[in-house]
């Protein structure tokens, strides 16, 4: 509820596409969020929004250079020859493998720590090519309908809380 109100720090483009798309427009709604089991490179499912222009879109995925250039999400394994190697299922393919990994855990780890970046307004460009954004959320994006006011296109972060705490004032 709080990554879509007017204080957060998602982008303002992403975040008025995903309320104008998925939370106010019915029609569009039945297009919402796909449970990715391969998208993160730490294993763990994400619940990821279709956005046109985001990571979610295939053709998005399959034209980025894979890169691990953040390295938020790396994980410490022992290398071939003993020392400590960091590796990242969404790195070079080539790279992963040399430190070790199966091939099998690159297939379809998309990069989260640049996507993640690029959610916020941060996207790196990395010889010419923007970091494009992944944004992941929960399955039900229309319950937030109940946060905005009559004939409204934004909420904020106290109306979240007023509803939370029922009638109590914030």
């Amino acid at each position: 509820a709080f990554a879509f109100c007017q204080e957060s720090g998602l982008d303002r483009e992403l975040k008025e596409t995903v309320i104008r798309e998925r939370i106010l427009d019915t029609a569009s709604s039945s297009r919402k969020t796909f449970t990715d089991p391969l998208a993160s490179p730490t294993g763990f499912p994400f619940k990821v929004i279709q956005i046109a222009g985001s990571l979610s879109e295939q053709r998005e995925y399959e034209s980025r250079e894979r890169r691990c250039d953040l390295g938020y999400l790396r994980q410490p394994v022992e290398g071939n020859d003993g020392s400590m190697v960091y590796r990242c299922p969404a790195e070079p393919v080539n790279d992963y493998l040399r430190k070790g990994g199966l091939v099998e855990d690159t297939r379809e780890r998309r990069c989260l720590c640049n996507a993640l970046m690029a959610n916020v307004n941060l996207a790196q460009v990395n010889a010419g090519h923007v970091e494009l954004p992944l944004l992941t959320a929960g399955d039900d994006m229309l319950v937030l309908r109940q946060f905005f006011a009559l004939g409204s296109k934004t909420y904020h972060a106290a109306d979240v809380v007023r509803t939370i705490l029922g009638s109590q004032a914030v």
